[in-house]
């Protein structure tokens, strides 16, 4: 058994940026495992994202650091070549933020695809925000102001969501916001067979959410971002 004390000198000798306790757990118990689609879909979208670059982001200014230049170690080429390998005409995210995701997504985006980030202010209240009003005109991207994980929060939207071939959850981490997601999106008859990828999965709020999923699911944490990806194929077996 590690003791706090010798826990606590053991974190501070890690040397790096940003960094967060969590937890490794047993894979044999947990309640679910990868399924073939997702196992193909993870061999395909490596290839696909190792010649993904995101020059989306051209001209684009912010003073948020430009994390969608690392890959490994953060999720950006990976989202878009998520959405190229799954030829997504429909993509929802849940919270926006400044967008860095949104951006990220309509760089693999088909032509004639859709984005609808959700989040609970205005996209162009962020400060340091990525997207522009050109990004909106052409109605390839659009925002709604919403709380999905309130109770009956996804409710007005059931159609959209009933539509989506991909859907990001990139919510606040907080513990409960999460799993009230998964709860509102397990009422619904996802028909599109959708991959649900979620971000964080590895932040201590959220192994517990990610490990009582028990659709079939991957967590592809080397592959993407450095605090935990993880995909679920929605509907499969």
């Amino acid at each position: 058994m590690i003791f706090p004390e010798a826990m606590g000198r053991q974190f501070a000798d890690v040397p790096a940026r940003h960094k967060e306790l969590s937890v490794i757990a047993s894979m044999d118990d947990d309640p679910a495992r990868p399924n073939q689609r997702l196992l193909d879909l993870v061999v395909d979208v490596l290839t696909q994202t190792r010649k993904t670059a995101l020059p989306i982001f051209e001209g684009r200014t912010s003073a948020e650091p430009r994390w969608f230049d690392t890959w490994p170690g953060e999720h950006y080429r990976l989202l878009a070549a998520l959405v190229k390998t799954l030829h997504a005409s429909t993509v929802i995210e849940i919270g926006t933020f400044t967008g860095m995701g949104t951006v990220s997504l309509l760089q693999g985006l088909r032509p004639d695809g859709r984005i609808i980030t959700f989040d609970l202010v205005p996209w162009n209240s962020f400060e340091h925000t990525w997207l522009q009003e050109e990004d909106f005109a052409e109605r390839r991207v659009s925002q709604v102001l919403a709380d999905i994980s309130a109770p009956g929060g996804i409710e007005p939207y059931r159609t959209l969501f009933e539509a989506a071939d991909f859907i990001f959850i990139d919510g606040p981490k907080d513990g409960t916001t999460e799993s009230k997601i998964l709860d509102n999106l397990s009422t619904l008859t996802l028909r599109r067979d959708p991959v649900v990828f979620f971000d964080d999965i590895r932040v201590m709020n959220m192994v517990g959410i990610w490990r009582r999923v028990g659709r079939p699911k991957f967590d592809i944490t080397s592959l993407g971002h450095w605090s935990g990806s993880g995909l679920i194929d929605w509907n499969g077996v």
